[in-house]
């Protein structure tokens, strides 16, 4: 699921992460995606939070990941 994914690689925090795609602010692969996608190796997803857009590539899907190794699931491109 995208949301847990956001979660999961601290891009942005749960309560958030909800809000923001049930509100469109979240893309994955050029395509406006509900909070229940299935996130995979390889897609672009692309976050605008205010004037600020991260597009990032998914590098690993986990259920959890420490702290410390969570940039490790994705690269921003």
């Amino acid at each position: 699921r995208l949301d847990k994914y956001l979660k999961v690689s601290r891009l942005i925090n749960a309560g958030v992460a909800n809000e923001a795609c049930d509100n469109g602010r979240i893309s994955v692969n050029g395509r406006v995606v509900k909070a229940g996608y299935d996130v995979k190796v390889g897609d672009k997803i692309e976050i605008s939070m205010g004037a600020r857009t991260v597009t990032v590539e998914v590098l690993q899907v986990a259920e959890t990941v420490r702290k410390d190794d969570a940039a490790a699931m994705y690269k921003e491109v």
